[in-house]
């Protein structure tokens, strides 16, 4: 497929502005498609008469042929919009020639009106980026996007796994069997051992009780016992024995995919130590009980992490994060694939926040404010963290404490995302300063929040004209 030189007419041709610097003289736009792709290049960097836009096919020879024209041009950088993922092949030929890539948010430009062609979009988007008015989006280096591609494909194959055990449930509902309701997982040791007894022939409850674990504390005995009386039709039982054999396929994909993680953790690169001159702020006063340490847990069935990856994480971040209340190997590894581990690309932990949409919005117009609801980011971390703010709140620690606090006066969503918040600055700063988290006292923590409310009331009643005076002090 030859490339094709767009002839545009003036009227579509976007005119350059008189009064804007041009800050980058060899930049291109490109706007990305399936199948197609349109470039755009500065006016002057091609021979009089022919077209600065060529459209190119989405092949692996073309593009090929996009990056020795843009080579041929003298650009530089290339300002894309990140579209679905048809924009990873071809930014990682212009990252593997040299040049930088910008990728911008396509809402930040669908706002502008009159540009309905990929020809106007290309042109506008050069035009923009030369100007220096486009904002890159984050993308981390090849070696953390290799851990992350596989951290997503994990994530894919743990959903497969929870389908699979959901048609499981159904297939023993449909025969009337409510194991799923006297056991806490059906993908248990207990669950998994009773299926391979009914798929092997035993209908017997009594017998398929015996398999049951010590540990088992749903329900008792007698409960299993009648919760196994069914109506075994062989239909239902085929679909089950198809749902347990795709499940085990799926834990096994699982199995490689964590060893082929643990591969890719020892190529990552670890970022420079220039950062080591500045200084960190203090250490909060550590707690008097000395904290347990976070050991690994292995399961045996699940979807849990099966390789103890805990020393690797901690040789390339620095820092074990495993120490802050609510993360554990497999949540680290999840942030540390998304994030990378060069802090560098923010210029603090609010910033941090604000990238993750954990910040809260500021929309204010006359003075008024329209607005604070945080903006709507789909950002794995961010999930992740709102995810375990429930179980950091059911903790005895300073951040349960916190998030305790937070949903008496926020509601539980507010207290889950103003959790996350916290746990983002943390996590920030161990991964900037290299510092060992030390946890706060609680009850130290609980003393402070306790002295500033002290100092608000006894404020307020100043203004009222009152005087605060303690319950057991005599006036």
């Amino acid at each position: 497929m030859k490339p094709k030189k767009i002839q545009s007419p003036s009227s579509q041709t976007i005119r350059p502005s008189a009064n804007m610097p041009v800050l980058h003289p060899h930049a291109a736009g490109i706007d990305v498609g399936s199948v197609e792709h349109f470039v755009c290049v500065p006016r002057d960097a091609v021979p009089e008469g022919e077209s600065a836009v060529r459209s190119f096919g989405g092949f692996s020879g073309e593009l090929d042929k996009l990056v020795e024209w843009l080579r041929s041009c003298g650009v530089e950088t290339v300002a894309m919009e990140s579209t679905g993922v048809f924009w990873i092949p071809l930014a990682q030929k212009l990252e593997d020639a040299g040049m930088e890539v910008v990728l911008v948010n396509a809402r930040h430009l669908r706002q502008v009106p009159g540009r309905k062609t990929d020809v106007k979009d290309c042109q506008w988007l050069q035009q923009l980026h030369s100007y220096g008015l486009l904002q890159g989006s984050f993308r981390p280096g090849q070696d953390i996007c290799c851990v992350r591609s596989l951290m997503r494909h994990r994530q894919n194959l743990t959903q497969s796994c929870g389908r699979e055990v959901l048609h499981m449930q159904k297939a023993l509902q449909q025969m009337n069997v409510h194991l799923h309701h006297v056991v806490s997982d059906l993908d248990g040791e207990t669950g998994l051992r009773i299926l391979d007894a009914i798929l092997a022939g035993e209908r017997d409850a009594g017998k398929l009780v015996q398999l049951r674990d010590a540990q088992c504390r749903k329900s008792t005995p007698e409960e299993m016992v009648a919760a196994l009386q069914g109506d075994w039709r062989a239909e239902h039982l085929f679909v089950l024995r198809q749902a347990l054999e795709t499940y085990r396929h799926l834990l096994e994909q699982m199995r490689v995919c964590d060893l082929e993680v643990q591969e890719a953790l020892t190529k990552v690169i670890l970022p420079d130590e220039d950062e080591a001159a500045e200084p960190a702020p203090p250490n909060p006063p550590a707690s008097e009980k000395p904290r347990k340490k976070k050991l690994f847990h292995r399961r045996k069935t699940g979807t849990g992490l099966r390789q103890d990856l805990s020393g690797e994480l901690a040789r390339i971040c620095g820092v074990d994060l495993t120490q802050v209340t609510g993360l554990n190997v497999l949540g680290v590894l999840i942030i540390i694939s998304e994030i990378g581990l060069d802090m560098r690309r923010w210029r603090d932990s609010k910033a941090f926040s604000s990238w993750l949409g954990l910040c809260p919005g500021n929309k204010i117009s006359g003075g008024k404010v329209l607005s604070s609801r945080t903006a709507h980011v789909v950002n794995r971390v961010a999930i992740l963290l709102r995810t375990v703010a429930p179980a950091v709140g059911r903790s005895d620690t300073w951040l349960g404490s916190f998030h305790r606090r937070m949903r008496a006066r926020l509601g539980p969503a507010g207290a889950n995302t103003a959790t996350a918040h916290k746990l983002a600055t943390l996590i920030y700063h161990l991964l900037k300063f290299k510092e060992e988290y030390i946890d706060v006292d609680r009850l130290l923590y609980e003393e402070k929040i306790r002295g500033k409310r002290l100092v608000r009331l006894r404020k307020q009643a100043e203004e009222l004209g009152f005087q605060l005076v303690q319950k057991n002090q005599a006036p």
